[in-house]
């Protein structure tokens, strides 16, 4: 199979990022995966074709580049980003790369998943109850935190979690220091209680950004033990 995979721009696609999908016409299930913190990293692009060799479209949107922020990754940008802009103004730059994965990019949206890693983890939960039409959400570690709603961040996922009408796969680390184990339960418990197919994984001596090289807290060895883990559930539910 030929694999197509390339960065897009706003200046020549309308819209910043990278895309990766199988060579040819025909509509194809889709992936949406939405970055930390640190942007779209290297690690994004590796992920990106592995999917697309198992048949999937796949767009990682740089949603900083879509606020007018420049450069091809924001290492350490991350904490300001959020300090500056709000949930609200983060999922619709989410929305508008939706419409590209299923417009543009040919994706069927009744065959559509979404992959988030902590910050983007987090985006996921309101993102999947506002479209209903997601058919799967991949949650790595998402960075929720036992904090009051607010206009900046108006939705907390404990009460958000129990709308979801998706399939849900959850990786949490106990040894997050953001969304700690005092916070995985009662999340947890949200999300069993959407009623829809749950599949909880807690790695007691997980780190924080496990998946990603780009973090101090980089575990290779949990990457890889997640990974398929990950794939045969998109597999099964998209």
């Amino acid at each position: 199979m030929s694999i197509v995979a390339r960065r897009v721009t706003l200046e020549a696609d309308g819209i910043p990022g990278y895309i990766a999908h199988p060579d040819g016409s025909g509509r194809r299930p889709g992936v949406l995966m939405v970055h930390h913190a640190h942007g779209v990293t290297g690690d994004y692009k590796i992920d990106a074709y592995r999917l697309a060799e198992l048949g999937f479209n796949v767009f990682a949107p740089s949603l900083f580049n879509m606020f007018g922020v420049t450069g091809t990754n924001h290492i350490g940008m991350g904490a300001e980003l959020q300090a500056k802009y709000g949930d609200t103004e983060f999922l619709d730059k989410m929305a508008e790369a939706w419409r590209y994965l299923t417009g543009p990019m040919g994706s069927d949206p009744a065959r559509t998943a979404c992959i988030g890693h902590c910050m983007g983890g987090r985006l996921l939960i309101p993102f999947a109850a506002d479209h209903p039409q997601v058919r799967a959400i991949v949650l790595y570690y998402p960075s929720v935190r036992d904090e009051p709603e607010t206009p900046h961040r108006p939705r907390h996922a404990f009460r958000l979690a129990r709308t979801l009408t998706c399939a849900s796969f959850v990786v949490c680390a106990g040894k997050d220091y953001i969304a700690t184990p005092a916070i995985q339960g009662p999340l947890w418990q949200s999300f069993i209680a959407n009623g829809q197919l749950v599949e909880w994984h807690f790695l007691s001596d997980a780190n924080h950004g496990f998946r990603h090289p780009d973090n101090e807290g980089y575990q290779p060895q949990y990457a890889d033990l997640v990974w398929p883990l990950v794939t045969t559930f998109l597999q099964r539910t998209v």
